[in-house]
């Protein structure tokens, strides 16, 4: 600070808006006046961002598109409708694909398979609305994604394959021959610096502060095969595990929070009679940059609240643990 600012004569004059305004300028370059632009959205932080930032860049030219992979939090997609088309003004279309990847990804088991399965397929419907976009407003090269710098660390490799932490879907498992340019305006940001530029971009407080939520979806929160019979369970407790955090006033506290449905089943009681059911977990974490985490410490009252919630309102889960591992050792997501 002392050599920047005493020394070499920097201004601090620097503000997130002005990040916004260069991404605005570089991409009408890189865009054109005619060029047409297929985004990548899925309502989160980083997608809703970004679609803001490129709706202000070309307008009508930029064309969102949600994805649901079957795979999404309860209610996710009327929900996101709602918040980017009608809240935002952005011109967004849902393709229900649903179907299409939970057929690819029965018997699939291993959690990087699923991501690049669900990698892959993401840029392949991707592809086939390009082609609709064409023909209906002409030639689209460019595709929009959210991703952030710690997306990038984790899926590059320094020392050779056994450095990779994982893929994500945003810069791993994409095929050879995607015809589309990527176009990615939070590459060098964090989390917080995001959602610092969603506030001075004047998006909402709920939206700047909603979790992350990930590109393959409930896919990797679900550990073993993935059934629409086993994301429809984890909807459902992932749906009242947040409502239970906003009403403790938890929320905004945490960096992150779900529900992970394990490939493991116990026994247990209800009423009269003995269960054999799923058994859940709940992670919560605080952090602000995502590439270190600390498991958070919620109230006992809170996990009794959540856990009898669960058990007696979801049918096919008879226990719910806790996660108490910090990254590192562990990632944020199982």
């Amino acid at each position: 600070m002392n050599f920047c600012v005493a020394i070499a004569g920097a201004k601090q004059d620097w503000v997130m808006s002005d990040y916004a305004n260069d991404f605005i300028k570089s991409v009408r370059d890189k865009v054109g006046p005619t060029g047409n632009v297929i985004g990548a959205v899925s309502g989160g932080v980083d997608s809703t961002v970004a679609a803001v930032l490129m709706n202000k860049a070309i307008g009508h030219r930029f064309h969102a598109i949600l994805v649901d992979n079957g795979c999404l939090r309860k209610d996710e997609a009327t929900m996101v409708l709602k918040r980017l088309r009608d809240d935002c003004g952005i011109d967004l279309h849902c393709v229900d694909a649903s179907e299409r990847f939970l057929n690819l990804l029965k018997g699939v088991t291993d959690p990087e398979q699923k991501r690049k399965i669900i990698g892959g397929t993401f840029i392949d419907v991707f592809q086939e609305e390009a082609d609709r976009i064409e023909r209906d407003v002409g030639k689209c090269e460019f595709l929009l994604q959210g991703t952030l710098y710690p997306d990038v660390i984790e899926s590059i490799s320094y020392k050779g394959p056994s450095a990779t932490i994982k893929t994500h879907h945003n810069v791993g498992g994409l095929p050879a021959t995607m015809k589309l340019k990527l176009i990615e305006p939070l590459r060098e940001l964090f989390k917080d610096e995001v959602r610092e530029l969603g506030l001075a971009l004047g998006i909402d407080e709920m939206s700047v502060w909603r979790h992350p939520f990930p590109g393959p979806g409930l896919a990797i929160r679900i550990l073993g095969e993935v059934t629409a019979e086993r994301v429809k369970i984890l909807q459902e407790a992932d749906a009242i595990v947040i409502d239970e955090l906003w009403k403790s006033g938890h929320y905004r506290k945490i960096g992150q929070a779900f529900v992970v449905l394990l490939p493991v089943k116990s026994v247990g009681v209800m009423g009269d009679g003995r269960t054999y059911e799923n058994v859940a977990c709940v992670r919560c974490v605080e952090t602000t940059d995502y590439m270190t985490a600390d498991f958070y410490h919620l109230p006992y009252e809170v996990m009794d609240s959540m856990s009898s919630r669960v058990i007696n309102e979801v049918r096919g889960i008879n226990r719910l643990c806790y996660d108490i591992s910090s990254k590192p050792p562990a990632t944020i997501e199982w």
